[in-house]
């Protein structure tokens, strides 16, 4: 299948290779399972980067002298590692939002519709969960 096809039935080293592979690529579509098991192992690896923060911030924490509790060194560790990978996946992420949004035939600025507080997220959720139409053809780019 080539790079700018959408893969239809990606399994999961196939969706996170082709992630990075259109790391900056807004153009051309996505398909459900290439957008949902990227978001299945970006969810995983935020869990654990987020466990390796707690624990670290847990272990030598001790009280600041106005009473506040102060995370242990480890904490800085988990913190620098977790703003290193937003950082690394927040372009491809975005991208990959917005070439799900095209395969249901929506347009890519339909991704703002999450400035909307509470609804604008569940809206986009459901937009991501859309079923693939032929009409989001017209956003495919053939190399």
């Amino acid at each position: 299948m080539p790079l700018w096809a959408p893969l239809y039935g990606a399994s999961l080293p196939e969706a996170a290779s082709r992630f990075f592979k259109k790391y900056g690529t807004f153009s051309g579509r996505a398909s459900r399972s290439e957008y949902w098991w990227w978001m299945l192992v970006s969810g995983l690896v935020s869990i654990v980067l987020n466990v390796i923060m707690l624990a670290g911030g847990a272990a030598g924490a001790k009280l600041g002298p106005n009473g506040a509790s102060v995370p242990g060194p480890a904490y800085m560790i988990g913190l620098i590692l977790a703003a290193v990978w937003f950082l690394a996946v927040i372009v491809p992420s975005l991208a990959l939002t917005v070439r799900r949004l095209h395969d249901s035939n929506f347009s890519g600025w339909m991704y703002l519709i999450v400035l909307i507080p509470f609804i604008g997220g569940i809206i986009l959720l459901v937009f991501t969960l859309l079923e693939s139409k032929p009409e989001g053809q017209r956003f495919d780019v053939p190399a």
